[in-house]
């Protein structure tokens, strides 16, 4: 691939595991920063019960207050019929659904099994539709569960072709508790790719165990064109045992532009969004390039 989109899920998947909860407008400047950045697809929040993600509570004001553009998709997270209408009625761009690849962490995210949250998805898909909202929908725990174990990628790709009916625009798996290892991500990704060649295919990494970047590398050599990443590399999940946060956008730019691969985004300013984000929450993130600096110095940085 010579060149990748990237997909921010700091506002959402960053901001939902921290401890903080953060004024609505703190969350649009981190939004208009990175959309200053240049990237052009940010997951802003998810439409979830309020009380299981206080972080998530103003979803429908935050996005009501976002600026129109028609370069950027903003993206709401759902998990189930309600989520959807209450995506569609504050005028979200894309939905995002999830289903869980294994029952017990799909009951405990959204409380059903799997099979439903497949179901649901197929009814959502043609209500999307018909509203001409964009969809994409993530299998998390595409390469383990922290409950049931080891995934079985036959067992992913059986359900991506039962999600594939709902004719997404989006396909994507998720590395949700950062288990993964590079051979696993081209095996299953493979077999995704077999089934929708022409589908764009989307990646969501955990560095839980530090395998973060080296998971996303193989995910460009798998075909994969999108890859999620949270400025700071904050985040995690609720729900998952000692998760922690995804891959840093910072990082993930550097290992990008170092090899050659476009993405349209200004590493710089992510990193000062990162600078940034760490006065918002009084605390360091766990992004390196911060940290260690851009290398070279003077380097032009491949954004074209």
């Amino acid at each position: 691939m010579s060149k990748i989109s990237i997909l921010e899920v700091g506002p959402r998947d960053g901001l939902q595991s921290e401890p903080e909860i953060l004024p609505t407008e703190v969350k649009k400047e981190f939004i208009t920063r990175t959309i200053n950045a240049g990237i052009k697809q940010i997951e802003v929040t998810s439409f979830v019960h309020p009380k299981k993600v206080p972080q998530m509570a103003d979803a429908e004001k935050l996005v009501e207050s976002l600026p129109e553009n028609d370069d950027v998709t903003y993206i709401g997270l759902i998990m189930n019929q309600r989520g959807f209408e209450r995506a569609r009625d504050c005028g979200i761009d894309e939905v995002g659904m999830v289903i869980v690849s294994t029952d017990t962490y799909n009951m405990k995210n959204q409380n059903v099994v799997t099979q439903e949250s497949i179901d649901n998805w197929l009814s959502i898909a043609a209500e999307a539709k018909s509203a001409g909202i964009r969809t994409s929908v993530v299998i998390a725990c595409s390469f383990g569960c922290p409950y049931e174990g080891e995934i079985d990628p036959e067992h992913i790709a059986s359900i991506a072709e039962q999600v594939l009916e709902g004719k997404p625009d989006v396909l994507g798996l998720a590395d949700s508790v950062g288990v993964a290892v590079p051979s696993q991500i081209k095996r299953t990704f493979s077999l995704v790719k077999e089934l929708a060649p022409s589908i764009p295919l989307r990646t969501h990494l955990h560095n839980t165990r530090n395998t973060g970047l080296a998971n996303a590398a193989a995910a460009v050599e798998a075909g994969v064109s999108i890859i999620d990443a949270s400025t700071g590399g904050i985040g995690g999940c609720p729900f998952a045992p000692r998760a922690t946060g995804n891959i840093p956008t910072d990082d993930l730019l550097y290992m990008l532009d170092r090899s050659g691969i476009e993405t349209g985004v200004d590493l710089r300013q992510v990193v000062k969004t990162t600078d940034w984000l760490e006065e918002q929450l009084g605390r360091a993130v766990p992004a390196m390039v911060p940290k260690a600096g851009i290398f070279p110095e003077n380097a032009e940085i491949n954004m074209q």
